[in-house]
């Protein structure tokens, strides 16, 4: 009997280019959907209710440099007092970007496009990882990332971005 291999779909809206290379990723999985679900309704929620400015989910491009640099974060919130940059696309620098790790996107995540978001000056950068149930978040201090916390479970995140946002962790599992 014939054993059958599991089929992996690319889809070409999930293309980007990552410092001049094109980088195409599968589809994401359920916890990863889960956790973006979730994490866009709160953002988005909270930006609108508060009149702070826009959140946008992925497939939409972030042009941080033409033909260079075209990232999809999963999740980014753009203020109002960058709403110039908002066009046919995002054209420069969110003020917060989030990323949700699957297990074949870890290195993709949390190093090259982490390292991207903080050359180009993105303030905030927020990695998911939803099997662990946890969020670090990424504040840029003189140019470089530093940690502004690793939260988890029923933690509630602070962000120095969206500075009256809480909520507990674990509801992105939810």
């Amino acid at each position: 009997m014939k054993t059958l291999e599991p089929t992996i779909y690319y889809n070409p809206d999930l293309t980007q280019i990552i410092n001049g290379e094109e980088v195409m990723s599968p589809s994401p999985k359920m916890p990863h959907q889960s956790a973006s679900s979730e994490l866009f309704l709160l953002l988005a929620n909270h930006a609108k209710q508060l009149k702070l400015g826009r959140v946008f989910t992925a497939p939409f491009d972030v042009i941080l440099e033409q033909d260079f640099n075209h990232l999809q974060p999963d999740i980014f919130f753009v203020s109002n007092a960058k709403r110039d940059i908002m066009q046919d696309w995002i054209r420069g620098v969110p003020d917060l970007v989030v990323e949700i790790v699957s297990p074949g996107s870890k290195k993709l995540d949390t190093v090259v496009k982490k390292e991207v978001y903080e050359r180009y000056g993105v303030p905030e950068c927020w990695i998911v990882f939803p099997e662990k149930v946890c969020i670090e978040i990424y504040t840029l201090t003189d140019g470089q990332y530093t940690l502004l916390g690793s939260f988890s479970g029923d933690e509630l995140i602070r962000s120095l971005v969206l500075d009256t946002l809480s909520f507990p962790v674990n509801v992105i599992t939810e």
